[in-house]
């Protein structure tokens, strides 16, 4: 039985190439070869060294010259790696690393920010003058008050003006001291008039003798925001309103609490208006109660009585004179004559003096009341409940909705009153209605991918991933590739299948497996020689150096 010939070592993959195959080639093609091999290894590097490269975020912004070298420093001993933005002279670290070397830096005191502090006091010169020492301890103050008014958060840089009179010893004309604050805000950012309050609040605190009205707060487009504070007392407080919000809120919530297990989440809405007094009302009284005239309910508080009885002869009487004049004659006991002034005579009458004097003070009634009435009362609550459907299913298994009864309306009606804290005698309303919801359920608007923070950054990443995985199968499906398969020589065709199928894929007639007849082996003979002739010419045009090489060979032989 006739073999069919076969060619060894005809079939190389184009993806591998021996050192001997290599050799052959011409040195165009080697410097082609180790050019791409070259180009593959640094676009794999570059690529890695690419993904893997961390993005920059600013670090400080607008930051002085003093600062700026002074964080440089502190950057590179932390061994943080840093950049230069050419906008706005701000320093960028690695994205990662932006709040821990922040945190560093603050702990070592930076950025000052520009201001000089009190450190200025601790390089005083000697010799140096009272005027020099009190310029310095100004300008350290104006730069320690600009310090601590730059932590607010929509601050970004601030300047301090102290205006202080020298000292007199007349206290008639000592003059207050006064400060203006020059803010420059971030971009979009405001202040509330309880931060300006707390500026200027700050202020008065930090100067002695310095007085509220004497603060000036000026922002960077020159508006005056000192003024807020001097008519917070005459509008309508920003607070207020909060407050009531949250009162509301509250009645709200304890109504739709008590509703809920009865109705349902989704079937029951309320709404609550609360009337607030916030005048704020003191009032100090003295009441006077009138004296009264039983004993018992008056309060002694002394009692003086005075009693005097004397007895004696009648005083002598007449016209002053000479003889009246007179001192007295010694006095004589009468002589008592007869009987007859014992049994029926009268006697004399002796003169006797009675006096008294009684004098009673009682305590004075009197009542004092300091009456504050206290702001945020509630004048009067109105609330409205409204209550869905019931929901009922019958046999068939269809939802229909029919109203809440009489009594259960009722009912709601006494729950909600309850919740509310409903008082009659403050006018207080509740209206209880029972409606069809149009809509059951609260709609909750999701944020969209597209727009979530966490989604954009992971896309971020992957579009990056992507993109190097498509830039270097790019390279070496279309650039590597074929060019490396121009390198190899072509592969051997394949020997015929043992069925006896042909090269044109024509199987041979009546032909046992494994049995290959004489017509069928010529014919794979011609094949090949016609494959091997058509490559014969194609490398006579591509490679004629190599054929004319060959050509010779033979020529060279023959002879």
């Amino acid at each position: 039985m006739a073999t069919v010939p076969s060619e060894s070592n005809t079939t190389t993959p184009a993806s591998a190439m021996s050192l001997g195959q290599f050799s052959q080639l011409s040195n165009q093609k080697k410097l082609g070869l180790i050019l791409s091999a070259a180009a593959v290894i640094a676009l794999l590097v570059g690529a890695l060294m690419w993904s893997q490269t961390p993005e920059y975020r600013v670090l400080y912004n607008n930051v002085p010259d003093q600062d700026g070298a002074a964080i440089i420093g502190a950057l590179q001993q932390m061994n943080v790696p840093y950049k230069f933005s050419e906008s706005g002279g701000a320093i960028l670290v690695p994205e990662k690393q932006v709040h821990e070397a922040r945190l560093r830096l603050a702990g070592q005191g930076l950025p000052k920010g520009g201001l000089a502090g009190f450190e200025l006091m601790e390089n005083q010169k000697f010799g140096a003058s009272q005027f020099l020492e009190q310029v310095n301890y100004q300008r350290a103050l104006e730069g320690e008050l600009a310090r601590s008014v730059q932590s607010i958060a929509a601050v970004q840089s601030a300047r301090v003006h102290l205006a202080i009179a020298k000292p007199s010893v007349f206290s008639r004309e000592k003059q207050q001291p006064s400060v203006s604050v020059l803010l420059n805000l971030h971009p979009g950012r405001v202040l509330s008039v309880e931060q300006v309050s707390a500026i200027v609040h700050l202020m008065s605190s930090s100067v002695p003798n310095l007085p509220v009205k004497n603060v000036t707060v000026v922002d960077q487009h020159g508006n005056l925001l000192s003024t807020q504070n001097d008519k917070q007392d005459s509008r309508f407080d920003a607070k207020q309103l909060e407050y009531i919000q949250e009162l509301e809120e509250n009645y709200i919530r304890r109504i739709e609490a008590i509703l809920t297990p009865i109705t349902g989440a989704a079937n029951v809405r309320a709404q609550v208006t609360a009337d607030v007094d916030f005048s704020r009302v003191e009032r100090a009284e003295e009441i006077y109660r009138p004296n009264n005239t039983e004993s018992e309910a008056a309060a002694i508080r002394s009692q003086q009585t005075l009693e005097a009885t004397s007895t004696g002869s009648k005083v002598d009487g007449g016209i002053p004179g000479a003889l009246s004049n007179r001192p007295p004659e010694p006095a004589s006991a009468p002589i008592e004559a007869g009987g007859e002034n014992k049994e029926g005579g009268d006697k004399a009458a002796v003169p006797t003096d009675k006096k008294k004097e009684s004098t009673t003070n009682y305590e004075v009634d009197k009542t004092v009341q300091h009456v504050q009435q206290s702001t945020g009362n509630i004048k009067r609550l109105s609330a409205a409940v409204v209550v869905n459907y019931r929901k009922k299913v019958d046999e068939n298994g269809e939802v229909t909705n029919e109203p809440l009864t009489a009594d259960e309306i009722k009912e709601i009606n006494n729950l909600v009153r309850e919740a509310m804290g409903y008082n009659e005698k403050r006018g207080d309303s509740l209206t209880v209605t029972n409606n069809l919801f149009t809509h059951t359920g609260d709609m909750v608007l999701d944020v969209p991918l597209w727009k979530d923070p966490d989604v954009i950054m992971l896309a971020k990443d992957i579009g990056k991933q992507l993109l190097i995985a498509a830039v270097v199968l790019f390279f070496l499906l279309k650039i590597l590739k074929p060019f490396l398969k121009s390198l190899t020589p072509p592969a051997a065709l394949p020997p015929p299948a043992e069925q006896g199928q042909l090269s044109d894929g024509s199987a041979a007639v009546g032909q046992l497996p494994g049995q290959v007849d004489e017509a069928a082996i010529q014919a794979i003979q011609k094949s090949i020689f016609d494959e091997n002739l058509k490559r014969a010419k194609q490398l006579a045009l591509d490679e004629p150096a190599i054929v004319a090489n060959v050509v010779k060979d033979w020529m060279g032989k023959n002879g």
